[in-house]
């Protein structure tokens, strides 16, 4: 079995980041009442998707981080990477907990950006 373990600092960040962004969610829930669902509070709303936008890019982005150090790439690289798309996730999250805009689409540029890096590193060892 192969250890990845560039890939497992990112993971076990990501891991407390996540935690990070799921405990505001919780306390918010609980101060204003609504267990299930967004309900009409705009913190409650902009928390709820600032956790759910994570969810969405993070796992993709952690397996595609794997394959490419399964693929034996440089420690720069995977650094590199993992470095662009957590320094993306954090821009993101304080553009929704702030409702700044910039920060939210400067976030998400970086996070695609780490995406597009490593399916284009995986698509050009793929195809040699």
């Amino acid at each position: 079995m192969a250890f990845l373990p560039v890939t497992s600092l990112f993971a076990a960040a990501f891991a407390v980041a996540l935690v990070a962004l799921s405990v505001p969610v919780t306390l918010r829930r609980v101060k204003v009442g609504v267990l299930m669902g967004e309900g009409t509070d705009e913190p409650l709303r902009r928390r709820i998707r600032a956790q759910g936008n994570f969810v969405e890019y993070v796992p993709l982005a952690l397996i595609a981080l794997g394959l490419v150090e399964a693929q034996a790439a440089p420690a720069w690289m995977l650094l590199a990477m993992g470095g662009v798309l957590g320094f993306g996730r954090l821009l993101h999250a304080i553009g929704m907990a702030r409702d700044v805009a910039a920060l939210r689409g400067f976030g998400m540029i970086l996070t695609y950006l780490a995406l597009v890096s490593a399916a284009a590193r995986l698509l050009v060892n793929a195809a040699s």
